[in-house]
């Protein structure tokens, strides 16, 4: 089903859901009360949700890429101890490493996929999966969700930065770093800029919230930050994060794409919008390669 047959309140309800305000049967149950035409909108509702087969655009056994999965220390983190699916381009390298930080579920194939395209890209791209110190990704979102929700947020922050550290001295890497992230990723890619200072490079968040205002001067990569049209709850925190960065003197673009809303860049969902996550993804890469170089 196409989005735009999806109705609005149906979106509404799915970003209750995906930020866990509301469970799958809440979701669905109140999307079955919605008409539509005389017509219960529990179809819309369930075409909403993800569908990593058909969504996969590079595959794991691609011939310009080599994928692995990664341990590595984490101290101060949920565990002590980080797991990561770590994909490297063809060639011997160095290259420019790049962070892919997921959304409130866990390493998602969805996510996966981002880190292949990234090293598709020429970066040693590793995304970690802040679920491993809990027995990892579960193989579906609802569960990832709600096992996100059980760790302490700083510990969680804590894994993201030492996973950038890990990458950013990495054999493979040349000691630049990148970091991208949707989402939750997206708070957490704002979260690294601030964490590493001169040590992050480039950022591309994607729908994140903003850091505190107060802690934006510590931010010296160069940023393209990327927001949805529609998503008043992550939008309310622009004016003044771009006041503050812009007092502060730090390279950066935002971008806001019209008729999109909260996700747009996950192809693995209705509210995917194509023209924005490529044009948001070609962004995103000229800004590493400008960067990294």
């Amino acid at each position: 089903m196409g989005k735009e047959k999806i109705d609005h309140r149906v979106y509404e309800l799915y970003d209750a859901y995906c930020h866990g305000r509301l469970s799958r049967r809440e979701f669905l149950g109140r999307a079955s009360a919605i008409t539509v035409a005389g017509v219960s909108a529990l179809a819309m509702a369930q075409a909403m949700l993800p569908n990593y087969a058909a969504a996969e655009t590079i595959s794991f056994n691609d011939e310009r890429i080599k994928a692995t999965y990664v341990s590595y220390p984490s101290p101060g983190g949920t565990s002590g101890e980080m797991r990561g699916y770590l994909v490297q381009p063809a060639g011997e390298g160095p290259f420019p490493a790049v962070l892919v930080i997921h959304e409130n579920r866990g390493l998602n194939p969805y996510i996966a996929d981002v880190a292949r395209r990234a090293a598709v890209e020429g970066f040693l791209a590793l995304a970690p999966d802040g679920l491993s110190p809990i027995g990892g990704y579960p193989g579906n979102d609802d569960d990832g969700r709600a096992m996100q929700r059980t760790l302490e947020q700083p510990k969680l922050l804590q894994d993201m930065v030492n996973s950038a550290r890990f990458v950013k001295s990495h054999a493979l890497s040349t000691g630049k770093l990148g970091a991208t992230g949707f989402c939750w990723g997206g708070m957490a890619t704002n979260h690294l800029a601030v964490a590493l200072g001169e040590d992050l490079n480039a950022g591309a968040p994607y729908y994140g919230r903003a850091p505190e205002t107060a802690d934006v001067g510590k931010i010296k990569a160069a940023m393209a930050i990327h927001y949805a049209d529609d998503d008043a709850r992550v939008n309310a925190t622009r004016p003044d994060y771009e006041a503050a960065l812009k007092a502060n003197g730090v390279d950066f673009a935002m971008y806001s794409y019209a008729g999109t809303k909260h996700g747009f860049h996950n192809d693995s969902t209705p509210r995917f919008d194509e023209a924005a996550a490529q044009l948001s993804w070609e962004r995103t890469i000229a800004l590493f390669k400008a960067q990294m170089a």
